[in-house]
């Protein structure tokens, strides 16, 4: 009976799973390399600004250019979207391996890549989406969700531990070049081996690309727990990227901080989310997945924030990793699933580049916000404290001590961003 319903389940999954894979294979090798070159970036310039505005840098499109972005990938045949996009993209990186083998390479030079790099994801992205849900049966919606974020946690585990053993052998060239065979594989398999079914959108032409972009704005004003969704998920965001920006200036600079501290903390979020991924692959349908999405992230913010302000040492920061991350897989796979049966395929795309904007717009604002609050108000603050402060007490002194303050914060708020949006009216009877 097991091994009837498993061949049933991979005969329903075959046109995804190739392109799952392949892609997954790619994304590990882009995400070493950017690991690598964020490692690269802080030792030049020991900033937290900086560093953190490589990030900015990558999702300034999607802010600026999103909205209209979708409405191509509803237009444009999704496959060839995808190949060009994946092209260009690849490209950037080879420009960096040119520039890092002549010794010319300078942060500038990233952040402009990056945003080359960032506008080919704008567009590829939401095709990306789109195509996964024409690959899928309705019926493994929650399944295909599962394993995507699966192969994103399984990423995320072996880039530090990958990338950092790549570094010591063979230097930044040989991550680079290892980004290029992983990118070959996926390219190869999405353009031999793989068919992506056309939407009706692809095959008419009635509508003009900006009236079919203010079809999607008018879709989300008549579906508000859509877009109040999108809105609570702009405000996790806001404080997710201010996280992200303070954490490897206080693993780095910390007492007992280090590379390798980073890297255990980076592995650990990703067994988290590879342990959290695992159990929604398995876990039945829930009766309603908005409250898991409100209260998986609620548990987030409410566990590793506050473990990262008053932890000392490396396992305390890799606990307080553990438990802020396993919901998260919970919270995007139903949060997928929802979008991609409420939605309708031929306006997914412009829907979820707007959602792109309106969700991510506070990501690059995240990133800006908290180097310069770890950099010029944090660690100052703290760096001016007498030796009996409180805030000493709390959170230490030294180097690090300002982003530990931060984290304080930032749960806090988090929490309170989790609350307010648990009892939107527009959320909650958007199942029902």
């Amino acid at each position: 009976m097991k091994n009837k319903k498993l061949n049933t389940v991979l005969h329903e999954l075959h046109a995804f799973l190739p392109l799952w894979a392949t892609q997954s294979l790619s994304a590990l090798g882009s995400s070493m390399t950017s690991y690598a070159l964020i490692i690269w970036s802080y030792k030049q310039q020991g900033s937290a600004l900086s560093t953190a505005l490589l990030s900015v840098c990558s999702y300034a499109p999607y802010v600026l250019l999103s909205i209209f972005a979708g409405t191509f990938s509803d237009k444009w045949n999704k496959k060839y979207t995808m190949l060009v996009c994946d092209s260009l993209a690849i490209l950037s990186t080879v420009v960096v391996f040119i520039l890092f083998k002549n010794n010319q390479l300078e942060i500038w030079h990233l952040y402009l890549l990056n945003m080359l790099n960032g506008f080919m994801n704008t567009v590829q992205q939401p095709a990306s989406d789109v195509a996964v849900t024409l690959l899928t049966p309705r019926n493994r919606y929650q399944q295909v969700s599962a394993l995507r974020a699966f192969s994103n946690s399984l990423v995320t585990v072996m880039t530090p531990v990958l990338a950092t053993s790549v570094l010591a052998f063979g230097g930044l060239s040989a991550v680079i070049t290892f980004d290029f065979l992983t990118f070959a594989v996926a390219f190869l398999t999405l353009l031999l081996f793989i068919r992506i079914p056309t939407t009706q959108d692809e095959t008419k032409e009635t509508l003009s690309y900006l009236q079919a972009t203010k079809e999607g704005i008018r879709y989300l004003k008549e579906h508000r727990g859509i877009l109040d969704f999108m809105f609570f998920l702009a405000a996790i965001n806001l404080i997710a990227s201010i996280y992200n920006a303070a954490l490897p200036a206080m693993l780095l600079s910390r007492n007992g901080g280090s590379n390798t501290a980073l890297g255990m903390v980076n592995t650990f979020t990703g067994i988290a989310n590879l342990l959290g991924s695992i159990c929604v692959l398995f876990y039945p349908t829930p009766k309603n997945r908005s409250k898991v999405i409100c209260n998986s992230l609620l548990f987030s913010m409410s566990t590793e924030n506050f473990l990262l302000a008053f932890g000392r040492s490396t396992p305390v920061w890799c606990l307080g990793a553990v438990l802020g991350w396993f919901t998260i897989p919970i919270m995007n796979t139903n949060l997928n699933a929802l979008f991609r049966s409420y939605i309708p395929a031929n306006m997914q795309g412009r829907i979820y580049s707007i959602r792109n904007s309106f969700q991510f717009f506070t990501i690059p604002i995240g990133y800006l916000l908290g180097g310069f609050l770890v950099d010029r108000v944090f660690e100052p603050f703290m760096a001016a404290q007498p030796k009996d402060s409180i805030f000493l007490k709390l959170f230490g002194g030294g180097l690090g001590s300002g982003a530990a303050f931060l984290f304080f914060i930032l749960g806090f708020a988090g929490m309170g961003v989790c609350l307010f949006f648990r009892r939107d009216r527009y959320i909650r009877e958007l199942e029902s």
